[in-house]
């Protein structure tokens, strides 16, 4: 699938033309793809978005996706961690849906549409004291965009962009979105079982966890105040509400007790993956939900 740009003419019918996702391209198209498109210095439609600092941050994340950070004190969490898809499974597509944005102002993807408010558009580029995503202009642009397309019931409140929207409910995002976004923008099917306010049961949750991830991509949504806290067992999960997604990749029982309840888990959550070890009684406390991803499967050929 990988292609070199072609000339404008044909350049601007892809603007035109959606594109397919699940490509299951690799990173050397990816890369392939960047080096040899033909980048503006500016574009008129991100004129805070520095092109060094663009091309770098698509390079970054194209090399090491588990290093995508969603930066400090905002809400772009479930932009960061729905981004985990298509980083790992179609690169390819993530850079020329980027490139399209950065060059048009507008780009597809799949049957969606982009069309970042102009608000949005200056803002890329402009946010700071965000940690390592102050020079990611890229991600900048990305989570903005997808916070400016998909809606929640936050937005009734929080309708539109402002300068330092990205640290409130504008940028939230809800459950019910969060899926929602995998489903039209990565493709994949989710099987969900969790809310923004009511814990889920599960009967056997370590053999739920354990089936899920033999089968997909699990997604964990969590209260990550309590996750990160030293002493579990004195938790008494006051107020609890769910504040974080992750990425579970492995969970492991440490032990033939029955009585024992430990596992570790590792999963990622914006810059790296994390070793804990937490006790199952606990994890259902932090949980409120569970999404399993699976990808469509490819039509079959005569």
């Amino acid at each position: 699938m990988a292609k070199r740009l072609l000339p404008v003419i044909i350049w601007l019918s892809f603007y035109y033309t959606p594109f397919p996702s699940l490509a299951g391209s690799t990173r050397e198209q990816a890369l392939e793809y960047l080096n040899s498109a033909k980048i503006p210095d500016t574009s008129i439609f991100w004129p805070n978005v520095k092109r060094h600092l663009f091309i770098a941050n698509l390079k970054a994340n194209i090399d090491s996706p588990l290093s995508l950070y969603q930066g400090s004190n905002t809400n772009f969490c479930g932009y960061a961690a729905m981004s985990y898809l298509p980083l790992q499974d179609d690169p390819l597509t993530y850079t020329r849906f980027l490139i399209a944005l950065y060059i048009d102002g507008t780009a597809s993807w799949g049957n969606i549409r982009f069309k970042p408010t102009t608000d949005v558009q200056k803002a890329a580029g402009t946010l700071h004291f965000k940690g390592i995503l102050d020079i990611r202009h890229a991600d900048q642009m990305w989570f903005l965009s997808l916070a400016d397309h998909f809606r929640g019931y936050l937005n009734f409140f929080w309708p539109n962009f402002h300068p330092g929207s990205e640290d409130t409910f504008w940028a939230a995002v809800n459950y019910a979105k969060f899926n929602r976004m995998i489903r039209q923008v990565a493709g994949y099917h989710t099987d969900a079982t969790g809310s923004d306010i009511f814990r889920p049961h599960f009967k056997d949750l370590y053999a739920y966890l354990t089936n899920c991830l033999k089968t997909g991509t699990t997604y964990l949504y969590v209260n990550n105040t309590y996750l990160h806290k030293k002493n579990h067992a004195k938790e008494r999960f006051r107020n609890s509400f769910p504040t974080h997604y992750i990425v579970l990749t492995d969970i492991r029982k440490i032990s033939n007790d029955p009585n024992d309840d430990t596992v570790d888990i590792i999963y990622w959550d914006y810059g790296g993956r994390t070793l804990r070890q937490v006790s199952l009684r606990f994890l259902g406390k932090i949980l409120f939900g569970v999404t399993h991803c699976t990808p469509p499967q490819p039509p079959v050929s005569n």
